[in-house]
């Protein structure tokens, strides 16, 4: 259960929980080991609605671009995967694949085990849901940044290159 504490805390989804609260959470976490190369999920993976929180390793999020795979990203410790079809989105909608690298444990949170919470803790809900966009808006920031970048690069803007 420690390994589950921990990597709560070093989530943005625990941000907002007391200690009592992040107990209550990782009681619901499910801890999945993965080795080297093993795939944990890919588009379509349908019944598929499990949040995941990287607690250890690393994982890569590859794509097809084509006839070609691009890592576009490599998850470390405390990130967050399988954001969007754990808030209802469809599977159909996912167009990466995670792989680990290395031995890689993962915490897996089912939707229906964390809708539990309903009823019982809704300030837990929210506050997780909370955690869930400020992540994704992590994210979107780092893509902008990274675009950005990429645009002036290619257009060699701001004489930096």
């Amino acid at each position: 259960m420690s390994l589950v504490i921990d990597t709560l805390r070093t989530s943005t989804i625990t941000e907002e929980l007391s200690d009592a609260e992040v107990q209550i959470l990782g009681s619901l976490f499910e801890v999945k080991s993965y080795k080297a190369g093993e795939q944990i999920t890919k588009p379509g993976d349908e019944g598929h609605d499990n949040l995941f929180i990287l607690a250890n390793g690393d994982i890569e999020v590859k794509i097809h671009n084509g006839s070609e795979i691009s890592t576009i990203h490599v998850l470390k410790p405390g990130d967050l995967a399988g954001i969007i079809t754990f808030v209802g989105g469809a599977a159909s909608h996912i167009s990466a694949t995670l792989f680990a690298m290395g031995d890689t444990q993962v915490l897996s949170l089912e939707r229906a085990r964390f809708e539990t919470l309903i009823n019982s803790h809704p300030m837990i809900m929210y506050r997780v849901m909370r955690g869930v966009v400020r992540n994704v808006h992590g994210i979107v920031r780092r893509m902008n940044m990274q675009a950005v970048e990429m645009s002036n690069y290619i257009f060699s803007s701001k004489g930096r290159y």
